[in-house]
């Protein structure tokens, strides 16, 4: 017979990168810093060019009003004679072609470039106004500026007809322009490179410098023993990290309070377990020590009621300790209908409230109560004040359980009443310390039950009262009655309001 051989590979969970600080600041600092660098030149680059454009602009008018002065109609025929000195302001110099033109009114060329293109515009401008545009010539982008001329010599007021006008244009190409832009933005972008450095280099030592004190108070906490529990002193750090030392305070100071309350358990614990085990240890080397049946039997009988002694105590321990350190993050409160819930719990002691003859009842209103709450720990609670009722209720006695509720204040009861010796006023506010037992009480305990019972209460904001019976008539037993009272489910009253 073959067994098929399996082979299992265990996975591990990837492990998340841990972030840094100080690199998540830098990126979000110098990211952007690095993407305005580039928009920054784009800009500058633009206003160097119009910046560049302007002087170029005023000499380019200047050169085609000089022009256009020079145009005028002789005979009937458009010239335009230029002087040494006009023709001097036309004349190409080392970098920029310069382009002139004069038509006259029927678009013949009267001097200059015939290839000079001509403007777009839908209406003439008035005469003698420069225009100046960015255009195309022999494949070269030039400026180009250019006026109209009218030649109309009629006097002003005086309908001639339309006006003859002529069109003066003179052009220059963009090399002077870039080269001025050029020089413009290499003044302002090399200075860039040097200071853009010294920029990184001061953000790194800022934040290096603004992220000490996070340092600091690592190497404090380090330095630290590992029993010190002490709170931080938040007064030598920035404001911005004091909420978070008062953070740590506040957990030093739970977990401080959680290992008093685990060395407190130990300690009650060690202290109350030595009673019922050395009697147990003194039962067992009595029954080994007798011959006689009779007394070996009742020795074993007192081993089993220490044992069952120890047990409880053992429980109990645990119930309260499991109640002290309960948070509402282990165990969420949850909706639970409070007369179902005693139900149950009252159902499980009624063999032993018979064993004992005891008359235990139960009473519930005729509608669900409910009420917010860890339902483990509010069972927990009742079964300890059921425990203590019956302990101490004689038999022939009464224990009740009762849940009501008043709709009108939001508030849910939860008694346990009984008709046994009662707690004197002096001692109620007493019973509920852990151990705590009444002078001249006969009956065994451990006195952690009503301890129990306040943890439980102080979890869900509880008031827990003791006060005499009402109902018991007799003086020798008095009774008690023990009142849980807390807040109904928060949706309830929101819901009969509706009803």
């Amino acid at each position: 017979m073959k067994v098929a051989e399996q082979t299992f590979t265990t996975t591990e969970p990837e492990e998340k990168i841990q972030r840094s600080l100080f690199g998540e600041i830098l990126d979000w600092m110098l990211v952007p810093l690095l993407l305005l660098w580039p928009i920054s030149i784009a800009i500058t680059y633009l206003i160097a060019k119009s910046i560049a454009n302007q002087p170029f602009d005023r000499a380019l008018e200047d050169r085609v009003t000089v022009l256009a002065q020079q145009v005028k109609e002789v005979g009937g025929q458009v010239v335009a004679p230029l002087p040494a000195s006009a023709r001097d302001i036309l004349r190409a110099d080392d970098i920029d072609n310069i382009y002139y033109q004069v038509l006259g009114p029927r678009g013949e060329i009267i001097d200059g470039e015939r290839d000079v293109p001509l403007p777009m515009d839908e209406e003439r401008p008035q005469p003698w106004s420069v225009q100046v545009r960015d255009d195309t010539m022999r494949n070269t982008d030039v400026r180009i500026a250019y006026t109209w001329v009218d030649l109309s010599k009629h006097p002003p007021g005086e309908n001639a007809g339309e006006p003859r006008m002529a069109l003066v244009q003179v052009g220059e190409t963009l090399d002077k322009r870039i080269q001025l832009a050029n020089q413009i933005i290499k003044g302002v972008i090399l200075p860039e490179f040097i200071i853009l450095p010294i920029a990184l280099a001061l953000v790194w030592f800022a934040l290096a410098r603004g992220l000490s004190p996070l340092a600091e108070l690592q190497q404090h906490i380090r330095a630290r023993r590992s029993d010190d529990l002490s709170p931080i002193d938040s007064r030598q750090v920035p404001e911005e990290i004091t909420p978070l030392v008062k953070s740590l305070n506040d957990m030093l100071g739970r977990l401080s309070q959680s290992i008093q309350m685990q060395k407190r358990f130990i300690a009650d614990a060690a202290h109350q377990m030595k009673t019922p085990l050395a009697g147990m240890r003194m039962q067992s080397e009595l029954a080994l020590r007798q011959q006689d049946q009779h007394e070996i039997h009742r020795s074993l009988v007192q081993l089993s009621k220490s044992s069952e002694s120890a047990t409880r105590l053992v429980n109990q321990l645990l119930s309260l300790a499991r109640a002290e350190n309960q948070t509402p993050h282990a165990a969420p409160f949850v909706p639970v209908e409070l007369s179902e819930m005693a139900r149950n719990v009252v159902q499980d002691w009624v063999q032993g409230a018979v064993a004992r003859k005891i008359d235990f009842g139960f009473e519930q209103p005729g509608h669900a109560v409910m009420v917010d709450g860890n339902p483990t720990l509010l069972r927990e609670l009742l079964n300890n004040l059921i425990d203590n009722a019956l302990h101490y209720t004689p038999a022939s006695g009464r224990v009740t359980v009762r849940v009501s509720a008043d709709s009108a204040a939001g508030l849910a009861a939860l008694e346990v009443e009984d008709t046994g010796p009662g707690i004197p006023v002096a001692e109620r506010s007493h019973v509920f310390e852990r151990f705590y037992r009444i002078l001249g009480s006969q009956v065994e305990g451990s006195g952690l039950g009503l301890a129990i019972v306040r943890e439980v209460a102080q979890q869900h904001d509880a008031i827990v009262d003791i006060l005499g019976n009402p109902r018991s008539a007799s003086s020798q037993h008095p009774g008690c009655l023990v009142r849980l009272t807390m807040k109904m489910h928060s949706s309830r009253p929101f819901l009969e309001d509706i009803g």
